[in-house]
């Protein structure tokens, strides 16, 4: 996929000012603990570590009662896997709808897709097997988180932010509309079958790999909170440990981005657009993997100093 010249979609400034806000807020959080302890009463300051952190990391936050009243609690992570079901399943249906009874979009989606990739809709255009392939992983990416959160997971009474909840839900909105809008910048010619080509392949590969990845992470974390019946027998936070928590302290977080890289991938490597959505996740993912990461180490004096937060043997 990629574009006759450069020019900036209005997904493209979005998921660059993601990105960018994401990365900021990685920088003012690493300089904040440097900051002299008095700094940690002031409002801006408690207002933004309220924004960026969730569940564990947010507990010994000291804040207001009026900020405590914008909590929801963050075992309803799963509506936000719920909705990427059903939208990108929406999606995926109209998708497959157009290749195999050739109808267009609802005018309201083609009117949004407009929008957001500033290319032409045209009737000849052709199906384009990438677009399909990651509508189909992304589907199985949340079913597959859907079904973790309601049957793996144990949350305790961790919260997240009200606008970091909204935040969630839009997310997953924009997503999809993102993969269907980087159809029309697809220049696949044939039928799907014939479009296959090696980076489908790879970046299934690696989509496979990763998910396993995040799976075999979500249940040890899981596991510290269960006893050997499965049942639940503590809420408490533990130090991990087995798999890539021996490296880093926040494999799942390692994983999604691995995920989003392979999707980048199956788009054949060339999707700016895509790869911008790439940055936002490394951005997005860097800043809770530190904010978890700092917290293990100021809590166990014994954690393992030899453990990145987020990338093995990087970051």
């Amino acid at each position: 996929m990629t574009r006759g010249s450069f020019s900036a979609s209005c997904t493209d400034v979005l998921w660059s000012f993601l990105a960018s806000c994401f990365l900021l807020a990685f920088c003012a959080h690493k300089i904040s603990t440097h900051l002299p302890r008095k700094y940690g009463t002031c409002r801006l300051y408690v207002l933004f570590q309220d924004l960026i952190r969730y569940g564990k990391t947010k507990q010994n936050l000291s804040r207001d009662d009026w900020l405590r009243a914008l909590d929801v609690p963050k075992r309803w992570f799963w509506h936000f896997y719920f909705i990427s079901v059903v939208w990108n399943g929406f999606l995926l249906s109209l998708y497959l709808i157009s290749i195999f009874q050739h109808q267009s979009y609802p005018s309201w989606l083609t009117g949004i897709l407009d929008i957001l990739t500033d290319a032409p809709n045209t009737d000849s255009h052709v199906p384009q097997l990438s677009t399909l392939l990651v509508q189909l992983l992304l589907c199985v990416h949340s079913l597959r988180r859907l079904l973790e959160c309601l049957f793996v997971s144990v949350f305790s009474d961790g919260a997240l932010h009200v606008v970091q909840y909204v935040f969630g839900v839009c997310y997953y909105v924009i997503l999809g509309l993102t993969v269907l809008g980087s159809d029309r910048l697809g220049e696949g010619t044939g039928t799907l079958l014939s479009q296959l080509d090696w980076f489908h392949v790879a970046g299934s590969a690696l989509f496979i790999w990763a998910s396993l990845m995040q799976h075999q992470s979500t249940v040890l974390l899981a596991g510290l909170r269960t006893g050997k019946s499965g049942s639940v027998e503590t809420l408490a936070h533990r130090v991990p440990r087995g798999g890539w928590f021996e490296l880093v302290s926040c494999p799942h977080y390692f994983a999604e981005l691995l995920i989003y890289v392979s999707l980048s991938l199956v788009f054949g490597g060339v999707s700016l657009t895509w790869w911008l959505v790439v940055l936002y996740v490394l951005f997005n993912q860097a800043l809770a993997a530190q904010l978890c990461h700092d917290l293990y180490v100021s809590k166990y004096e014994s954690y393992p100093r030899h453990r990145k937060a987020f990338i093995p043997f990087v970051l």
